[in-house]
């Protein structure tokens, strides 16, 4: 009588073995960040003396005091979108390399001309080096994150060039770009005004007074700030490239009436009050009160240009992961 199946001996199963379970892409993603830290954490080490000398002559220089807030703004703005992120870590290498190469260049070329008896000033020195920085830190992103990631933190990781002090050879002509602009501006607003005013060069002629447009009067911090807002509030409330550019770019023509409006201010209050009104904390200190000021039509160019397109940004979801 045939046997039950169950009676006859069991054949061994030639069967492939089960696959290794895939690791989660969140735990890569993890994974590389902790490495990314850990390269951070070298370049820190290797670059840990011109650093604290940035920090230390940014603390004490009134232009560059913003410097310190750069990492922190850069930080925020990658924590409030952490949950947008769509890990894709494909690794860019001839990013990488490139962020490399350039890093090792500019500290090649800064040894090569230091031991050639340069003597660079103190702010281009940093310059260099804080440069030189950025880009071993954006080559070990690309190398660990890859670049699909990084388009991801582009905005984040692009404001961190606002670290780098401008360097001494631009501050001249930037200054004298905003003297001679600012003091046109002013005799504008004297004419609008019906002072009578005679413009010689940088030198505006009042009655019974006459000022000179000085370098400290160009308002190069405040433009600065102001550029630097400019890029922020784009990001956060602007979609698309051109309605960006345009906010940027209108951040000139706002410094230059900022500017020449601070002199008319101070031209009146010196013909009609008394040339005393030189040496008065609205002008010494009347800085951020006349920035506060420019402000408001940035504030106003910026809802026009958000109304052009008021349709919110659709959040970024991440993919189910297996």
């Amino acid at each position: 009588m045939p046997g039950t199946p169950d009676q006859y001996p069991k054949e061994k199963s030639h069967s492939m073995p089960d696959p290794e379970p895939a690791v989660p892409a969140r735990l890569v993603f993890r994974r590389q960040l902790i490495l990314l830290a850990v390269v951070a954490g070298l370049l820190l080490l290797c670059f840990g003396r011109p650093l604290l000398q940035l920090i230390t002559f940014s603390l004490h220089d009134e232009l560059f005091s913003y410097i310190p807030l750069i990492p922190f703004i850069s930080a925020y703005f990658i924590w409030i979108n952490r949950q947008r992120f769509v890990p894709d870590l494909l690794p860019c290498w001839f990013g990488a390399i490139f962020f490399g190469l350039a890093g090792s260049a500019l500290v090649t070329g800064y040894w090569i001309a230091a031991r050639s008896g340069w003597l660079p000033a103190k702010q281009d020195y940093l310059s260099l080096m804080t440069l030189s920085f950025l880009c071993f830190f954006w080559g070990g992103c690309l190398a660990l994150l890859g670049s699909k990631m990084l388009r991801q933190v582009l905005f984040p990781a692009a404001f961190l060039i606002f670290a780098v002090p401008l360097p001494t050879v631009w501050m001249a002509p930037i200054d004298t770009f905003f003297q001679y602009t600012s003091a046109t501006a002013a005799q504008g607003f004297f004419g609008l005004y019906g002072t009578p005013v005679l413009r010689d060069g940088l030198d505006l002629h009042l009655p019974g007074f006459a000022l000179t447009v000085a370098p400290e009067c160009s308002g190069i911090h405040s433009t600065l700030v102001l550029f630097m807002t400019s890029f922020m509030a784009g990001y956060l409330f602007l979609d698309r490239s051109w309605q960006r550019a345009l906010l940027v770019l209108a951040v000139v023509p706002l410094a230059i009436l900022r500017n020449g409006f601070r002199i008319f201010v101070v031209g009146e209050l010196c013909v009609h009050i008394g040339p005393d009104m030189i040496n008065s904390p609205i002008h010494r200190k009347g800085g951020p009160i006349f920035f506060a000021l420019s402000l408001i039509p940035f504030l106003l160019f910026l809802v026009f240009l958000r109304r052009l397109n008021p349709a919110a940004r659709p959040p970024l979801k991440p993919e189910p992961q297996p």
